[in-house]
Parts: C-alpha cells; sequence; structure tokens
C-alpha cells in the first residue's frame, strides 16, 4: 500500500471544528489506530493552517503513537492570512523556496522529523516541474519527507511531474464517490491503475450530499443504497465506500469525521465485497441510466 498507508485514512481538515481537547484527540487517535486506522490526512492550510498543530498537540500525550502512524500532508496553496502578510490573491506556489518553508513548518507543527507522504496539494498552471522535483530530491535527501504525490491532478499534469523525478509519485489524492465519477469518466482512474498507482480518495460521501441532498440523482442513489445496505446488513455509508474499495484501481479512502461511531460504522465497507451487478447498480442510478 502507498507509503504503508491504511486502506481507510483519517482526514483532520476539521479538526479545528471537532473542538475536541488534545485528551480527546489523542483518544480518537488512539481508538482509531486499534480500529486498523493508522494514516492521518493532513495540509498546511487545514483549518486556517491550525490542524496540523492541534494533532502534533495531540500526539503529544503519546509521542510513541508516532512510530505506529503514517502522516500524510500537502502543500502549495497559499491561502490570504497573517502568516502571510502582504499578500493580496489566494494563489499556488509550487517552487522550491515554498515547498521546503511548508514542510518545515508541517514538521514543527506536527511535533515530527518526517512526514511520510507529501503532496502537491493542486495543479499549478505556473509549475516550474524541474524546481518543484529539485525540492523533493531535496527533502527526500534529509529524510524530511519519504514519499512524494500529487492531489487533484490529471493524468497530463501527473505525467508533467513524473517526468523530472527518478523515483515514483505513489499517489493522486482525488474527489471521488457515488455522486461524483468525473475521475471515471476523464481517463484518470485508468491512467492510475496503468500506472499501478494507488488513487486517494477525499469526500467519498460527496460532502455529505449521498445522505440528505434532495435531488433526482442522489435519491436514486441512496434508494440503491438502502437496498444494498439491508442486503449486506451494514449502513448507507459501509456501502458506499464498499462501492469505492471493491474497484480493482485499489482506491484509499479518506473519512473526515471525528465521531468515532460513524468512523466505524465506514470500515465496515472494507468487510463487504460488492458484486459486479451490486457495483453497476449503484453506477447506473448515479449515471440516471443503463451502460450502452
Amino acid at each position: 500500500m502507498t507509503a504503508g498507508l491504511s486502506r481507510i485514512v483519517l482526514g483532520l481538515w476539521r479538526a479545528r471544528e471537532w473542538n475536541l481537547s488534545n485528551a480527546g484527540l489523542y483518544d480518537l487517535i488512539s481508538q482509531s489506530i486499534d480500529l486498523g486506522i493508522t494514516s492521518f490526512d493532513h495540509a498546511d492550510i487545514y483549518g486556517g493552517y491550525e490542524c496540523e498543530t492541534i494533532f502534533g498537540n495531540a500526539l503529544k500525550e503519546n509521542p510513541s503513537t508516532r512510530e505506529r502512524i503514517q502522516i500524510v500532508t500537502k502543500c502549495g496553496i497559499k491561502l490570504i492570512s497573517p502568516k502571510f502578510p502582504g499578500m493580496s490573491v489566494k494563489h499556488y506556489d509550487t517552487g522550491k523556496a515554498h515547498i521546503i518553508y511548508s514542510v518545515e513548518n508541517s514538521l514543527k507543527n506536527l511535533q515530527t522529523d518526517y512526514i511520510d507522504l507529501l503532496l502537491i496539494h493542486r495543479p499549478d498552471p505556473f509549475m516550474n516541474a524541474d524546481e518543484t522535483a529539485e525540492a523533493f530530491y531535496e527533502l527526500k535527501k534529509s529524510g524530511k519527507a519519504l514519499e512524494f504525490g500529487v492531489s487533484n491532478f490529471l493524468p497530463h499534469q501527473f505525467n508533467l511531474l513524473q517526468s523530472r523525478l527518478d523515483f515514483p509519485l505513489t499517489t493522486n489524492q482525488i474527489e471521488a464517490s457515488v455522486l461524483c465519477t468525473e475521475h471515471f469518466d476523464n481517463g484518470n482512474i485508468d491512467f492510475l491503475q496503468e500506472r499501478r498507482v494507488a488513487p486517494m480518495v477525499w469526500s467519498p460521501f460527496a460532502g455529505g450530499k449521498i445522505f440528505w441532498e434532495n435531488s433526482d440523482r442522489a435519491n436514486r442513489v441512496r434508494n440503491v443504497l438502502n437496498e444494498l445496505a439491508h442486503k449486506y446488513q451494514v449502513g448507507t455509508d459501509a456501502i458506499a465506500n464498499a462501492w469505492l474499495l471493491v474497484h480493482p484501481v485499489n482506491f484509499i479512502v479518506v473519512l473526515g469525521t471525528g465521531k468515532i461511531d460513524r468512523i466505524k460504522s465506514a470500515l465496515r465497507g472494507i468487510d463487504v465485497r460488492l458484486t459486479r451487478e451490486d457495483w453497476f447498480k449503484l453506477w447506473i442510478a448515479s449515471k440516471g441510466n443503463e451502460v450502452p
């Protein structure tokens, strides 16, 4: 598995909203590890640049926990923030200086000596691939980042950066769910399977729309999710996860909840082996028509 990641990853982008104490967040981390979730997903910008620090402070409850987990973080987006005084517009920066600066900050905030997997957060139309690769080489040589990947990239953008590296980009973190199938349609899933690159998935429940959106598409999908949840005796969240996890591209699913009961329910999707027909029932419900 990519960077030794667990098949389900806990995403910390809402950690500030969870309002957990250091001990409370550490308890969530510890319980997640006990359930088999050993990987935790961050980005420098999450929570207004605060979520990495929140996580790092929680790990101080038991520093030896770091040896049992994998930390993923991202860089390359600059938000308008007091951390960047004088900046007038949100933009991307995949230059060497900013990547190094961002990783150094992430290491300090997360209170760790290394990042297991570093991702470029968004495709940068002003990216100098040689310079981005230089940053990767320097971080790899120093041991401050062990593996590297991208997020939200299309195949040609992935190939550009890969062409400057003599080691593989190990993942592309993309949005995918039974309500978000764009990367199946644009060739990205086929490309990643061809490369044997396991993609990470953000928003596997379409930001919750699978459960509450009142639209023809969401209602069709929800009806099939309910049917399959009854068949497999699990929750609809587990079925939505199973739809991704059973796919041969070997998706790694990032969950974004701070509730242990929701984590446990979603995790049951690992053990659900949807049949091909069941998978296509959800595909057809999402698309709104039978396959040709």
